[in-house]
Order: structure tokens, then sequence, then C-alpha cells
């Protein structure tokens, strides 16, 4: 059997993700909408901005957009951020203006190169993330996405160093109360998986170590969903919510196939009774690249992914 950065596939899908199991599950690691008066959930309603981003709308516009559409917390992306200060805006004021409007910047998503091998390129990526949790902390963000960037298409990071620099770049967040989490996925070949994204976590061994899973990252990289269950409640403050149609194959799916909840084939009945059996009750947020979606008016995307989201959450 081949290895893989000292271990086997078998290796790392059974004892890493037995060892994440005792680890996580130990503990690693507002005001209602404006628009919707619904009966109080148990998990907290998110916008990831990547699903209305191709109406090209302005960042007030779509923090606007989620409030009205009844969400209760936003996910905005640095680049956008970056292009709000160019044109003018205040980014404390942006996140006032989230926060009178009943809602909260539960992450930013960045792409410092935290994970790769190369010393250079990763002190530089620490210094990228400090700027974005500079940005998380004028929004009044306390979180941050680090996904694999830079290790896509790497075979030969070490699983057990990875946990090393995961580390590094949560005690870069500590000093600016930003706690950054280990996104999976699906198309990398570092952290494709939900075992390798959980292990990079355990084997950190810092007490805010966490996971950012998605359901279209697990069926991506080919990971079962039963895994969920061997994970907990602190382990996962924020998932990503999208499906996939049934007439794609994991190799040939890609961001833009991403559907609404419950318009593909993901099982959300099973998922969802993991994440309530780990104790879950934190943040889904609707991630999507669909162009089709980017097509149609922004509000009415937004809505209808509010309510697919609850519907497949209430199943």
């Amino acid at each position: 059997m081949k290895k893989m950065n000292g271990f086997s596939r078998r290796d790392l899908l059974t004892g890493g993700a037995a060892l994440a199991a005792v680890s996580l599950a130990s503990g690693i690691g507002g005001k209602p909408a404006l628009a919707v008066d619904a009966p109080k959930s148990e998990f907290k309603f998110c916008l990831n901005m990547s699903t209305i981003r191709g109406q090209k709308k302005t960042m007030v516009e779509d923090v606007e957009i989620a409030a009205k559409a009844g969400y209760q917390a936003i996910e905005p992306w640095i680049g956008k951020c970056d292009e709000f200060v160019k044109g003018g805006g205040v980014l404390k004021d942006l996140g006032k203006r989230v926060s009178d409007l009943g809602m909260t910047v539960e992450d930013v998503i960045g792409f410092p190169e935290w994970i790769v091998d190369d010393d250079v390129k990763r002190a530089k990526a620490l210094e990228e993330a400090k700027r974005c949790m500079d940005i998380a902390q004028q929004l009044g963000c306390k979180r941050m996405a680090a996904p694999p960037a830079g290790a896509v298409k790497l075979e030969n990071i070490n699983l057990i160093k990875a946990a090393e620099r995961y580390r590094a770049l949560i005690e870069v967040g500590e000093k600016m109360d930003v706690t950054p989490m280990v996104e999976l996925w699906g198309f990398s070949k570092t952290l494709g998986r939900l075992g390798e994204t959980a292990l990079v976590a355990l084997e950190s061994g810092h007490p805010k170590a966490c996971i950012l899973p998605d359901v279209y990252h697990l069926f991506k990289g080919g990971s079962d969903f039963n895994g969920i269950k061997l994970l907990s409640q602190s382990a996962v403050p924020v998932f990503h919510l999208n499906d996939y149609p049934k007439d794609l194959t994991r190799e040939k799916i890609g961001d833009k196939d991403r559907v609404y909840p419950g318009d593909g084939i993901a099982p959300f009945k099973d998922l969802f009774k993991d994440l309530r059996a780990i104790g879950f009750k934190g943040v889904l947020s609707l991630e999507l690249f669909n162009p089709e979606y980017w097509k149609l008016d922004a509000f009415e995307v937004a809505k209808t992914g509010l309510e697919k989201m609850k519907a497949v959450a209430a199943e």
C-alpha cells in the first residue's frame, strides 16, 4: 500500500480517525434577523458571500441582502474586503452595520499559504494571516478559514509538520483574538479528506484547534459522512452547506456544480442526525459558486438558499 506522509492510507483513515475521535471529542479547540420571524433554531444560519458574488454588489449591499433574507451571520472574503477599503470604505463601520442589522461576522475567507514547506513562503503567509486577522478584528469577527492554499497539488507534505504549522498559525491568531479553522478542501492532495484535516487539528496539540468541514468537499475528497460522528461540538464551529447533483462523479464535479441544499443527493438526514449527536449547535453557512444562480436576483438566491438550509436541517 502506498505510504503517505509516514502513514499508509489505511493507517491515516483508521488509526488517525480513531485518535481524532478521542481527542476531538474531548474538545479541541444576536438579535434575530430582520426579515424573517421564524421559530428559533439550534443552529445559526450564515451566508457565505461567494453565493451572490456573481451579482457584483457592493459589500454594503451584500450585507443588507443577507439581513433582508433573514440570515443571522455572514462570511466575507478578504478580497472583497480589500476592494471595499480601496473604495473608501471603513471596516469598523461595516462591522457596526452588520451588528445593527442583527447579524455577526462569523469568519473571514482568505488564503495565506501557512501549510507549505518553503520557509520563506510560510513566513510571508503568516504576515498575510496577520493582515487577514486584522481585517477580521475590525469587522468584529473572531475566526478565519485556513484552507491548504499553496498545497492543493502537493502530495508530499508531512501531516505532522502541517500540524506544527497550523499550531504556529493559531499562535499568531491568539495575539489577535482570531482563531483559524483548518478547512477541508476535497480537491487538495494534502487536506482533501476529513481524516487528514482532523489529524492536522488534533496533532497541533492546541486547545483552540478546530476544523471547517463542507458538504461538497466531503463528497469531492471521497470522505464518508459517517466520520462526522467522530468529531465534537467544539471541534466544528462552522459547517459549510451546499449539495451535489447525482449525475456527476466526485472526480468530475467542480465548485461551479454546487447546488442548493436538498436539490442534490447529499445525505442530509444522516448528517444532521450525527451533527445533533455530537452536540453541534454552531454555524451553518451557505457556500455556493453556481454561475446559474449568479444570473438571478441576489436577494432571491439568498432567500431561497436560507429556506432550503432550514428545510434540510429540520428533516
